[in-house]
């Protein structure tokens, strides 16, 4: 059996085309910084504990860490750098530099490329620990603080900037961009 055991892949990065032959053992974060120079995506603990190397795969937040490059073949992957539009940054990158949503920078990526996969799932009807109501037929919950700490929970800031973050995530996901 062979030790080396690679396979040519397709990622469709932050919209463009990029196609790799990559080991099966190699992680798509691994993929991502060292192959493709995206260094958006950090490897913190390197364990899918932190939450720093948190992408979109398909629209949905995963830590990268821990995701196998092949198992992402042919999928839409939008990293930190993808969020942008051009020089504009997104209402959620936006808020994240008026309401101070970070210290050092390092799990600002992560953050907020799991706060877009979160306020995707909350739109689309997602409980979480802390929703009062679960039933199927429930009306959508309020996104207040304590929403956005359970559903953030799996990303870590060592500079403890997690009330701004709150504060930037509400502030996103208020319709007129300002949080309630």
């Amino acid at each position: 059996m062979a030790d080396d055991i690679r396979s040519a892949i397709t990622l469709f990065v932050n919209g463009k085309t990029q196609e790799l032959e990559v080991d099966h053992r190699r992680t798509l974060l691994d993929a991502l910084r060292g192959d493709l120079g995206r260094t958006g995506p950090k490897k913190g603990c390197d364990h899918g504990q932190c939450g720093a190397c948190t992408v979109l795969l398909e629209g949905r937040r995963i830590v990268s860490c821990l995701t196998l490059a092949v198992a992402a073949h042919d999928a839409r992957i939008t990293t930190i750098e993808g969020l942008a539009d051009g020089d504009a940054l997104s209402p959620l990158q936006a808020a994240m530099l008026r309401q101070d949503g970070y210290q050092c920078g390092f799990c600002t990526s992560g953050q907020i490329c799991s706060a877009v996969g979160m306020l995707s799932e909350h739109a689309e009807g997602w409980p979480s620990a802390v929703t009062a109501d679960v039933a199927p037929d429930r009306p959508v919950a309020e996104l207040d603080a304590a929403e956005v700490r359970e559903r953030l929970s799996g990303n870590l800031c060592r500079c403890g900037a997690y009330p701004a973050i709150v504060r930037a995530v509400l502030e996103a996901a208020a319709p007129n961009g300002e949080p309630s």
